[in-house]
């Protein structure tokens, strides 16, 4: 295939189409346990899955990224910006405090979309079939895989070594949003292709953790989600296109 119609843009990055294993396939201390029902069984059963080729950002967005997006539309700044002003020092920071229409507005202005929850995970896992954090099996240590179980908030993005796609952040910093709704059901029911979530729901999906929680929330199949107009401060997100590109 033709470099030229692997390039969407500067920024973004190629995630080939295929199979490959979602869902948690990594055993939780409760699995033991003789609870009914059983507990935190959304990302179960694990099973193989096929997407499209789609583009994925190689980071989330940034403050500076979205504040162009603010200036060309005219719309609300987010609401910790003092004087609607950007944090000084912080124009390589995920933009945080952004809900999930304005996220979704973001991305639709550059031609983009957010990714599926399926498209997500299949970026977040790179080549690593079945592994349970983006870079392998290893437990992660603070400062070395990703940013996370601290208290003063992300920092600046691609710090830490990027997946086997190139991809930077996919576990920890901020949570990002994805296109789905949520069920909780949802993986025992879903399409073997290209699933998009339920067509009802409350919820809005969130995936890859945040600065402020703890490893088992880093995991490649860990599933959260937040009422769409949720802002938060460690909830941020990045775009992804459809391949071939649009334009």
């Amino acid at each position: 295939m033709a470099l030229s119609l692997l390039a969407a843009e500067p920024g973004m990055v190629f995630i080939p189409g295929g199979e490959f294993l979602r869902g948690r396939s990594h055993p939780l201390p409760d699995d033991g346990l003789k609870w009914q029902p059983t507990l935190l069984k959304d990302d179960r059963p694990a099973k193989r899955i096929h997407v499209d080729p789609f583009y994925l950002d190689e980071h989330e967005v940034t403050n500076e990224a979205y504040l162009r997006f603010l200036e060309a539309t005219g719309r609300e700044r987010p609401f910790h910006w003092l004087d609607g002003e950007l944090p000084a020092g912080g124009e390589k920071h995920p933009v945080v405090n952004v809900n999930w229409f304005e996220a979704t507005a973001y991305c639709e202005s550059l031609g983009k979309r957010l990714p599926t929850e399926a498209e997500w995970e299949r970026a977040a896992r790179g080549m690593a079939e079945g592994a349970k954090f983006p870079w392998g099996e290893e437990e992660p240590d603070k400062g070395v895989q990703a940013h996370f179980n601290v208290l003063d908030g992300p920092r600046p993005v691609c710090r830490f070594p990027r997946n086997t796609f190139g991809l930077c952040d996919m576990a920890g910093n901020v949570w990002e949003w994805c296109f789905d709704r949520y069920d909780r059901l949802y993986y025992e029911r879903s399409p073997g292709k290209n699933p998009r979530g339920p067509d009802e729901g409350m919820y809005r999906m969130l995936r890859g953790g945040s600065w402020a929680d703890v490893a088992k929330y880093l995991t490649c199949a860990y599933r959260s989600y937040a009422r769409p107009r949720e802002q938060s401060p460690n909830i941020g997100f990045r775009c992804a296109r459809s391949f071939p590109p649009s334009r």
